[in-house]
C-alpha cells in the first residue's frame, strides 16, 4: 500500500505541468531605447527572444537621462546601453543608491576616438601627435558628427593640445561625416574623422584608430564596455528574464554586421535581429542556457521553433 501511494505521488509530480519560470507580472518587459542603432539591434534581439518565450517585450524611445530616471521610478525594466566609462561620472549616483542593478556585460572592446583610412596610417599617421605636421594634407580639418557630440575635440582645439589649436572641427551629422570619408577614400585623400566601433564603418572601410587621445577620449582608443542594467529588484522578481539578459552578450563583429543590415541594407531592426540570430545559432544556445519559457518549458527548442531554426 505504501509503495502504491509513493508511486502515485511520483506519477502525479511527473505528469504535472512545469511551474512558471517567472510570475505573471513579469510577462511585460519594458526596455529603454535611445535611438542608437547598436541598441536598436540588441534591444530587438532581446525582444524577439522574449516574445518567443511567451513574454510581451516593448521598447520606448527616451533620452539617456530619462532612461536612468525611468529605471529608478520603475517606469522601465531594462536598459542595454550603460556605456562605461563615459556614463560613469554623470550616472554614478544611480548605482551608489541602488536604484538600478547590473545584470551583465553585453559588449566588450568598443572604442570611440579619431580615425584615419589605413592608407593614411601607412604613411605614418598613427597618433594624435602626428596630425599637426601634415595639416596641409588634412586641410587642418577634423570631421565630427552633430554639434554637442564633439566636445572632446572642441576642447582639444581650444586648449591647443597636440598642436591642433588652429584646426577646425567640422560639425554636421554622422551621415555627412561618413559621406566625406567615402569621398576622400574614393580619391585616396587624407581625412581624419571621429570613428567608433561597433559601427558598419569598420566593415565598409579599412581604418586605423589613432593612439594618444587619452585626455580626449580615455585610454585604449576610448575603450568602452557596455553593460545591461535594470530597475532595482528586477533580477529577484523576474529571475528567468533576468537570466536571459545576463546571458545576452554580443561581440564587435556581430554588431558591426547587424548594424550594417539596418544602416546600409535598409532592413528593419526586427529583420536584422532575426537574421543575425539565424546566422549565429551557437550564440542563441548560450543566451538561452538556463532560460525557460514564461510557463517553465525549456527555452531553446521553443525559440528555435518560433524562428524556424
Amino acid at each position: 500500500m505504501r509503495t502504491t501511494v509513493i508511486f502515485a505521488l511520483l506519477s502525479g509530480l511527473i505528469a504535472s505541468p512545469a511551474m512558471a519560470a517567472d510570475a505573471a507580472q513579469c510577462q511585460k518587459v519594458r526596455m529603454a531605447d535611445l535611438g542608437w542603432t547598436d541598441i536598436a539591434l540588441t534591444n530587438t534581439t532581446a525582444e524577439v527572444i522574449l516574445d518567443a518565450l511567451g513574454y510581451d517585450a516593448s521598447q520606448t524611445l527616451l533620452g539617456l537621462g530619462v532612461a536612468y530616471s525611468a529605471l529608478k521610478e520603475n517606469d522601465m525594466d531594462v536598459f542595454l546601453g550603460n556605456w562605461r566609462p563615459v556614463q560613469d561620472e554623470e550616472y554614478k549616483s544611480y548605482f551608489d543608491e541602488g536604484s538600478v542593478e547590473v545584470l551583465g556585460i553585453n559588449l566588450e572592446g568598443a572604442k570611440y576616438t579619431l580615425a584615419v583610412p589605413q592608407y593614411v596610417a601607412d604613411q605614418g599617421i598613427k597618433s594624435f601627435d602626428d596630425l599637426a605636421a601634415h595639416a596641409d594634407k588634412f586641410g587642418s580639418k577634423i570631421y565630427g558628427i552633430e554639434a554637442g557630440s564633439n566636445k572632446p575635440l572642441v576642447d582639444m582645439v581650444a586648449a591647443n593640445r597636440h598642436g591642433l589649436g588652429d584646426w577646425q572641427i567640422i560639425e554636421s551629422s554622422e551621415a555627412a561625416m561618413l559621406t566625406q570619408v567615402a569621398n576622400s577614400v574614393a580619391d585616396k585623400g587624407w581625412v581624419v574623422f571621429l570613428g567608433w566601433e561597433p559601427h558598419p564603418m569598420n566593415l565598409d572601410y579599412k581604418i586605423t584608430y589613432l593612439s594618444g587621445g587619452d585626455i580626449e577620449f580615455g585610454p585604449n582608443f576610448g575603450g568602452a564596455t557596455v553593460r545591461t542594467i535594470a530597475r532595482k529588484g528586477f533580477s529577484t522578481e523576474c529571475p528567468n528574464a533576468a537570466k536571459l539578459f545576463a546571458n545576452l552578450a554580443f561581440d564587435l563583429t556581430y554588431e558591426n554586421y547587424g548594424m550594417r543590415m539596418i544602416l546600409g541594407e535598409g532592413k528593419s531592426a526586427d529583420e536584422a535581429a532575426r537574421e543575425m540570430i539565424k546566422r549565429n545559432p551557437d550564440k542563441l544556445a548560450k543566451w538561452l542556457d538556463g532560460v525557460s519559457t514564461l510557463d517553465g518549458q525549456p527555452g531553446l527548442p521553443v525559440v528555435k521553433s518560433a524562428l524556424g531554426l
